[in-house]
Formats: structure tokens, sequence, C-alpha cells
């Protein structure tokens, strides 16, 4: 039986015109190396500027400390274990997430409520495709080319723009330099083809940089972190344009903006890991003054637990839309709701390394998980090895050059690791086996379990018996082809998977997004497709209207 997809537009008190555009500027790989965040060596004019007229908060962290998991469990607002998209990354597996039926996108989700939805090239959720996209009805604009100046000026947008000149690809070294790596190469091909150019940030004064203990002080380690620091100044110019642009084109007043970064430094021993040097990331959130809530000043630092879960509510609950119930976060600016009492965080397979970590994260102290607790951090990776400090680290270890603090994150992390974030931000006194912190070890390790049994893990299977859940017949499956009918003189488009996600294009125009019967006259041609996530969409099926009477 044909079960009727519909959706009924957002009734609250806002009108359109009161909407506030939402723009979410994401930088890659990236922790607090932030003027504004206190960092004496960052050279970021726009975003400290951007900070002292919005809230800076400073206790923000990712639910994984690599891309690919955090932007699925981001996009989604459910936690990456929940829906299958924990391993980095699927696609290279090839197989797609498939999340829970009834969940969708939240920016899908504006979209059904009257905003146009925008982002560039980096698309990569683990139930979509890493470069070519993700399902259809999530923005009505996506692409490598896409920037804001693509947000419509006559109905509200929300736009996700991407800042890849920070990621950690950023500071491997020319072509040559690494003996002919195929997977240098394969990566400067394409940062050719995407456009991914690195342009030139202000310099830094490598002696001038604060190293974290577990780093060698190394003038390789130096300069590579030296170089990131560059990439950052070059990320901050390009904010500026943006910025920029907003007051240029009149969208400054009624555009509220995020930014933020997707987790911690794409620098060993913080990208992929659980320790806060992948997870904390920096976060700044601007309101034009018709929509800045009362409670919130500017130039203030808010630092309450805040999770990138709590991203999507917090966006659709700026649009005046409320959270589905299947997602994990809060509206964070909700002063009904309590303070969060804990973050979390997994890591899974990243790239040909398998893995499994959860950790849980209070005010105070984190607990680390280690269901492989002989799998070091510091093993072996071809993307990563392209980085000459990471090379050269392991070369310091193998020779026995390195101290207890720079060789920890080389050896076997044990089962559990809890540290304490506020005398330890490095997280490097393991007190797991302390007798004075037994307590809270039992309190973390107990609030974790009842975490995971909320939210659900799928790596309590193994890989290869998700990808067979998620594909029975050894394929990915496909969304069945919808139904075209007119009545009453409107089209309505109709699937049998009940929860697949509906788009239409009327004689041939823009794909649009399907949220209940649309008007037609007759000669018009409609075509409409359908779509479950992680599964293949439809074909499309295209009627044309007759006459109406």
């Amino acid at each position: 039986m044909f079960a009727l997809f519909w959706v009924t537009f957002y009734c609250g008190s806002a009108i359109a015109g009161d909407k506030p555009n939402i723009l979410l500027l994401m930088a890659e790989d990236l922790s607090p190396r932030i003027g504004a965040f206190g960092d004496p060596v960052a050279q970021t004019p726009h975003i400290d500027g951007l900070a002292e007229r919005g809230v800076r908060f400073t206790n923000v962290f990712t639910t994984a400390g690599v891309c690919a998991p955090s932007r699925a469990a981001t996009v989604m607002g459910m936690h990456q274990i929940s829906i299958g998209a924990q391993h980095m990354r699927s696609s290279g597996k090839d197989y797609h997430a498939v999340p829970p039926a009834e969940a969708k996108a939240f920016p899908e989700l504006l979209r059904r409520h009257g905003y146009y939805t925008l982002t560039d090239g980096k698309l990569d959720y683990q139930f979509s495709n890493a470069m070519g996209g993700g399902p259809f009805t999530i923005w009505d604009t996506q692409g490598r080319k896409v920037g804001i100046e693509d947000a419509p000026l006559n109905k509200p947008f929300f736009a996700q723009l991407n800042f890849t000149v920070t990621h950690e690809s950023g500071v491997f070294p020319p072509l040559g330099s690494w003996p002919n790596s195929i997977t240098h190469f394969v990566m400067q091909v394409v940062r050719s083809i995407l456009g991914w150019s690195i342009p030139e940030g202000k310099a830094v004064d490598p002696e001038a940089i604060v190293l974290p203990p577990y780093y060698p002080d190394t003038a390789t380690v130096r300069a590579d972190i030296a170089r990131h620091y560059q990439n950052i100044s070059a990320m901050d110019t390009q904010v500026g344009q943006i910025l920029e642009y907003l007051q240029r084109s009149g969208l400054a007043d009624n555009t509220i903006i995020i930014w933020t970064s997707d987790h911690g430094d794409g620098l060993p021993r913080a990208k992929r890991e659980l320790y806060d040097s992948g997870l904390n990331v920096p976060m700044v959130v601007y309101w034009p003054e018709q929509f800045r809530p009362e409670h919130l000043r500017p130039g203030s630092v808010d630092s309450r637990l805040l999770s990138f879960v709590d991203l999507a509510p917090t966006i659709l609950s700026l649009a005046g839309i409320s959270a589905p119930a299947n997602m994990h976060g809060q509206d964070m600016f909700d002063r009904t709701l309590p303070n969060r009492k804990f973050v979390y965080a997994s890591r899974d397979r990243i790239d040909e390394v398998p893995d499994r970590q959860r950790a849980i994260r209070n005010s105070t102290f984190k607990l680390i998980r280690s269901y492989r607790p002989e799998q070091i951090g510091g093993h072996a990776l071809a993307f990563r090895d392209n980085i000459p400090m990471m090379r050269e680290m392991r070369a310091l270890f193998e020779e026995g050059s390195l101290n207890s603090a720079q060789r920890r994150w080389f050896e076997a992390p044990g089962e559990l690791r809890l540290f304490n974030t506020q005398s330890d931000p490095h997280e490097l006194n393991n007190l797991a086996d302390n007798p004075e912190y037994q307590r809270v070890l039992n309190e973390l390790n107990s609030e974790l379990d009842l975490w995971l049994d909320r939210v659900g893990d799928w790596s309590d299977d193994s890989e290869q018996d998700m990808i067979a859940r998620f594909q029975p017949n050894g394929k990915q499956q496909v969304t069945p082809v919808p139904t075209v009918r007119i009545g009453s003189g409107r089209v309505i488009i109709q699937s049998r998977e009940r929860h697949a996600s509906l788009g239409y294009q009327l004689n041939e125009g823009d794909w649009q997004l399907y949220s209940g019967p649309i008007p037609a006259k007759s000669g018009d041609l409609v075509t409409a497709k359908a779509v479950r996530y992680g599964w293949v969409e439809s074909e499309p099926i295209s009627v044309t209207i007759g006459n109406l009477h």
C-alpha cells in the first residue's frame, strides 16, 4: 500500500520575512588556534572581530576526531555510531551508511520550511558520495564552486561553507619531498581538480610557537605547525571576504553567523584522536541585533559543555523549527533546558587501521575506553604519513629519542584512560589505576554504558556484519520509483517507501523538495524521484498534466 509522504509547513509566529538567514562557516582540522581564544601566535583579525561582536564558546566538542564521521553526526544531529556512519570512511569500503528511515538531515528540514539551502563541495556524510554529493533533497544548490554569492537575496537561506585551506593536507610538502607517495600524488591531483589552492596567509616565526609537551622540539615540528598557522591566517582572510560580501549585499543585518571547525588540529596526536586536541574546537556565534537573545552579550564567553550534535537542533530553533525527537542534541540557546553534564565521542576504523574507542567527558574528567587496548595511536597511516613531523616523530620513537610524554602516543593505551582535563589539559597522566579516582572512574564508566544503550552502537557488530545489514543482497538498495497523480488540480507524489524523501521538477526546472501537493496547470511536465538516505535514488518518473477541469 502506498503511503503518502506529507509534511505540513511550520505555522509559528514568524513569517518568512522575519526568519533570519543562517550561515555556518566551518574550517577544517582546527583546534582553538585563534587570537580571540587566547592564542598569541594566531593572526586571525576577522574571526577575532566577529568574536567581539558575538559570543565565544570555549567548550565545544565534536563527536569524532576525523571529518566524515563528525560531519555525519553534525548534519543528522545524531551520533555517528547510532546510524552506522562511524568508520572512516565508509565510501572507501564500497558501502553507504543507512540512517534510520525517519531521520532527516537538518538542512532538508530547513528546506521543508521555506529555507533555501546551499553548500560547497564538502559533502561527505557517509551515507552520501564523498565528492559526488548526498541525497538530492538536502540542498537546493551544492558543489565545489558554490559560495556565499549564490545565496538568494529574496528568501531566507541556510548556507554551509567549508574552508579546506586548514585541512591536514595543507602541511604536506610539495610533490617530490616525500618519496613519490601515491597517496600524496593523488591528493595533489584532487586538490588541483577541485581548485583547493592554498592562498598564502601571514607567516609566523616557528620559534614563537608554544609546543605541547607531547611534541619533540625539532625544526621539522616547528616548521609544520608554522605552516598550519599560515593556513589558518589564509582561512581568516577568506572569512573576512565573506563578511565583507554580507555587508556589501545588504545581508549582514539579517544573517546569523556560526564559525567553527569540523574537529581538532590536522596534526599528529590530534586529528583522529579522542583527546581534546582532536575534539575541542573553537566556535563563535554572531547575531544581528534583531535576532540576538536578550541574555547573550556581544563579546562574552560561554564555557558550557556543548556537543556538535547540538548544532542541528540549535540551527533549527534559530529558524523557528522544532527539532525531531530522534536527534540526540539540544538547542544550546534554550535557557529552559539543563546544561549538559557530559559530552561523548567515538573513534572506529581509521582508513586502513581498525580500532574502536569511546569517550565521555564532563567539565573536569575524561574517560576513554579502548576496545582494542593494544592499538597504538601513532601507528603507520598512509595518508597521515605524508606529514614530515609524523615520520620524524615515529623515527625518533624507534631510536629511543623521545621522552615519556612524547613516547606515550606510540605505546599501547590499555583499556581505560582517565584524565583530569583541568590539571592535565594535555591528557598525559592516566589516573585509571589510581585508587583515589576509582569513584570518578566508575561513575564515568556507568554513564558511558547508559549512553551507549540509549543511542545504540553499530560497532557492537563487525563492520562486515554491519555492511550485510545495510546491503542484504550484497548491493546498495534502490529506492522505489514514486508515483505521480493529480487530485483537485494539484500534483500528489507518493512513495511506497514510507520515509523516502521526495523531490520534483516542474517543466524541467530546478529540483524542489516535495512537502505536499503542488499546484499545476494543463500541459505542465512534472518529474519526480525519491531517495532514502544510504540507498540509490530512484529512477525519475515524468508526467505531463492533461486538461484540468
